[in-house]
């Protein structure tokens, strides 16, 4: 029996031991849906400090008080403003961002009609910047007193200098109305040209899934623009990122090793770049949030009708409903997205999980 007991009490130990081994991530996982509902509540309150009744613009300004409430009561505002924080944060524990106040539809419906282009546009210009920020930061690493790796410095040290709308305002009058070799700023696809029905309701990816080749050559096209003007304005971010850390990776002894022991030059750029990309991707998953937000202003500018449109249309509407709902989405995916590239820097180089450094490891 003693020993059955120290048995149990090892397993039990073992248990225990395997769960503090894996809390690094699991707590990350597990304060995620505070964090969101913290941004919700932020929101919450954002959204009602915009001026303006929606409740009056609705019932118009010669309704009677009668029937003013009862437009209040149809739209979810009728309380205090605690009560419909109430109700809020009960519509989230359910997955359900309520109704718009403007046209009466699931908001949740109305933002996933909308999202996936938004999402497509922002992930393949994602892909493309990441190619981009590796290439030219490889010109550096190989060559840094070359003039492309001069060049390639100098405008890492633009980074946030210029907003993503400025540079796409001048892409427009530079490529479309001075010289026009893109597409008019109107849309996704050029007009008289139909989408076809969707699949997955990512538009390029539905075109090709459906053999609708002219309408994906069509959304390449239209999609030309915005990726370069996101790329051209977050490049330098990464680029500041990864060559900081590309710096000491290039002089860290066990590169200094490898050279002196003749290893191919393609081991010794790997090596470096395995030991500079842990802080970087990191950052990854923040840009990938200032990405989204800027693939929404960009939408706009450009026309592309996608969740920017629809976060526009709400605040000139006063829909509250709407409005949260757009920043609670926008939020969540954010940080779902940076929790998975802090969780793959940990993946990578374990000594930046919790305590790992501190209990001398």
């Amino acid at each position: 029996m003693t020993a059955a007991v120290a048995d149990a009490g090892t397993t039990g130990g073992d248990v225990l031991a395997a769960l503090r081994r894996q809390r690094w991530w699991a707590l990350r996982v597990l304060a995620l849906p505070v964090h969101i509902l913290v941004f919700a509540l932020i929101a919450f309150f954002l959204v009602r400090l915009i001026p303006g009744d929606p409740a009056r613009v609705i019932a118009g300004p010669d309704a009677t008080p009668g029937t003013y409430e009862a437009v209040r009561q149809q739209l979810g505002l009728d309380g205090g403003i605690w009560t419909q924080l109430g109700h809020f944060v009960a519509g989230l524990v359910r997955f359900d961002l309520g109704d718009s106040i403007v046209n009466g539809r699931p908001v949740f419906d109305e933002i996933m009609a909308r999202l996936p282009g938004t999402v497509e546009l922002a992930l393949v210009s994602f892909v493309i910047l990441v190619l981009v920020t590796l290439l030219l930061s490889l010109a550096v690493v190989v060559a840094p007193r070359s003039p492309a790796g001069r060049i390639v410095s100098g405008y890492s040290q633009a980074a946030g200098a210029i907003p993503d709308f400025v540079i796409g305002v001048i892409g427009i009058f530079l490529f479309y109305a001075t010289l026009q070799i893109v597409p008019a700023p109107n849309g996704r696809t050029r007009p008289g040209l139909v989408e076809p029905d969707p699949i997955t309701h990512f538009p390029l990816l539905d075109s090709i899934l459906a053999g609708r080749f002219a309408v994906t050559s069509s959304i390449l096209s239209h999609y030309l623009l915005p990726i370069v003007v996101l790329v051209v304005s977050l490049a330098p971010l990464l680029l500041k990122q990864l060559l900081g850390a590309l710096g000491p990776a290039a002089e860290d002894r066990a590169t200094l090793f490898r050279v002196a022991t003749g290893a191919p030059r393609r081991m010794v750029l790997a090596s470096i770049y395995r030991r500079a990309l842990p802080p970087t991707i990191a950052v990854f998953g923040t840009i990938f949030g200032t990405l989204l937000g800027g693939t929404v202003i960009i939408e706009q500018l450009f026309g592309i009708g996608g969740l920017g449109v629809y976060a526009v249309n709400s605040v000139a509407g006063l829909d509250f409903t709407a409005l949260q709902g757009t920043l609670v989405l926008v939020a969540a995916i954010s940080m779902i997205v940076f929790l998975l590239a802090d969780v793959a820097t940990m993946l990578l180089d374990p000594r930046r999980r919790p305590g790992v450094q501190g209990s001398g490891s």
